[in-house]
């Protein structure tokens, strides 16, 4: 159905304009701004007569100005906005002038404002996605159905700051049984997501001119939240055995250090482990210090060879560790709904820090808590898990057979992508160029690099795209090359 058509301007019966004048003078300037786009469909004279009550042979005679000027064109029994306006006639809308032209300073973004985004049909591999095709869409929804007709407290009404008692039970299990994690409700905090866990335990954390520590290369994103929060970030290198733990004790040895990012699992973009001896350097380093380990574990589930390493916060007896994780991998990013455990006294805070902010979703919350309680989401971890492995071990063998001799890499123990270093005598980003203009994208190591520096490196998801799909990306790749 098609939507009501919205026309914002006031009409000025007592201007020396005539009516039809400032109808179509109106409509002419949205042309020009940006609102209306070459190719979009005016409303018929009656419907907008009536949306401005006048009469429909005003809005005739303003249609007639319109296309007199070139504005617009009588097209498929429609009247749509012309695609032959000249360039210079149009103005960018203010959300998209070029920098320096809004009327404040903007906290500046490391991130690339065409990051791809995953979608099967323009093979758009991203690591980090799941595959949306695949969701148990009817589980969910009639799990939502029934918490809507639950006759408990109206599950459309607004929720507590800490989440549904019901969602962070049914997490405090999981994180007890699968992670490690001595934990019951009143240690588990819901977020909209984890992204909205980090802001939150930032703000509460970090002090303006506060040392953070992230990891080298890393998560750009997460960068961001904590500059916004005050923090002075230092970069940490990351070997094949993590986090350099030695450079991070050099550092705080020289100056207090508020905190560490991480992300110990799987790195991110790198995805190699911390290796345990690390581990525990990590941990002896942090508990005499006071120094927080914000740890990062996004992708827990998807641990392909033998089982996944526990959590740091599963060892942490000092409470240190702010552990924070998503349903986002498992299920989807629409359901929005992450998670943060840690020391309860900073808890309290977060969870006051989002009432303010956000009173969550009650329903979502009850429908995934049942579907946790009843095995559904493990069971369908497990499943993914299963087709991710042979994801990864497709593309591992497309890549080694079309393009092995640019590309080295070694497969991973678990994650959601792969990270392949590059012959220096290719020129990586425009290779990225060239694919991305045929439909096939990946993300070169220069984004996750601290100094934005070129690194001879891809990051290429392998978890969105079928076997099919990815031998196909992998082909594309090699035709630009």
């Amino acid at each position: 159905m098609a939507r009501p058509w919205v026309f914002p301007v006031a009409l000025d019966p007592g201007s020396e304009l005539p009516i039809f004048l400032q109808i179509s003078r109106a409509i002419s300037s949205d042309i020009r701004r940006g609102r209306l786009r070459p190719g979009a469909v005016l409303p018929g004279s009656r419907s907008l007569a009536r949306s401005l009550d006048v009469h429909r042979n005003t809005v005739l005679a303003s249609y007639r100005e319109l296309k007199d000027g070139g504005w617009v064109i009588s097209a498929q029994r429609s009247l749509r906005v012309s695609e032959a306006i000249p360039a210079q006639a149009l103005r960018a809308p203010p959300r998209t002038r070029a920098k320096g032209t809004t009327g404040f300073d903007l906290v500046p973004s490391r991130l690339e404002p065409d990051m791809p985004m995953p979608d099967a049909r323009s093979r758009l591999p991203d690591g980090g996605f799941p595959d949306l095709r695949l969701v148990p869409v009817d589980l969910l929804a009639r799990a939502f159905r029934r918490a809507l007709r639950a006759k408990t407290k109206s599950p459309l009404g607004y929720g507590t700051g800490r989440g549904s008692v019901e969602l962070r039970q049914a997490l405090a299990a999981l994180l007890s049984e699968m992670r490690g994690l001595a934990c019951d409700e009143d240690d588990v905090l819901i977020t909209s997501g984890s992204q909205m866990a980090l802001d939150l335990v930032a703000r509460a954390l970090v002090r303006p001119g506060d040392v953070v520590a992230v990891e080298n290369p890393g998560y750009p994103v997460a960068w961001d939240t904590l500059r916004l929060a005050g923090a002075e970030l230092v970069p940490i290198d990351v070997d094949r055995d993590g986090l350099r733990v030695d450079q991070l004790s050099a550092l705080a040895a020289t100056r207090p250090l508020r905190a560490v990012y991480t992300t110990p699992h799987h790195q991110f973009p790198t995805t190699v482990s911390l290796s345990p001896a690390r581990r525990i350097e990590l941990l002896d380093l942090a508990r005499p210090r006071r120094i927080a380990i914000i740890e990062d574990d996004f992708d827990f589930e998807f641990h392909y060879a033998s089982r996944p390493l526990l959590p740091l916060a599963s060892a942490d007896d000092a409470g240190v560790v702010i552990y924070l994780g998503t349903l986002s991998k498992i299920l989807a990013p629409g359901v929005r709904l992450g998670f943060a455990t840690g020391p309860r006294p900073l808890l309290d805070e977060l969870a006051a820090r989002r009432a303010r902010l956000d009173r969550g979703n009650p329903a979502m919350e009850r429908a995934i808590a049942e579907l946790l309680d009843d095995g559904l989401v493990r069971r369908h971890a497990r499943k993914m898990r299963r087709l991710y492995e042979a994801r990864r071990d497709a593309l591992s063998e497309a890549l080694e057979r079309e393009l092995g001799r640019v590309l080295s890499f070694d497969v991973p123990a678990g994650g959601m992508s792969l990270w392949l270093t590059v012959d220096p005598k290719v020129d990586v980003e425009a290779w990225q160029q060239r694919a991305h203009a045929k439909g096939t994208a990946f993300i070169t190591g220069r984004t996750f690099d601290f100094h934005g520096r070129p690194r001879p490196t891809i990051r290429m998801g392998f978890t969105a795209l079928d076997e099919r799909e990815l031998r196909d990306t992998v082909r594309r790749m090699r035709a630009v090359l």
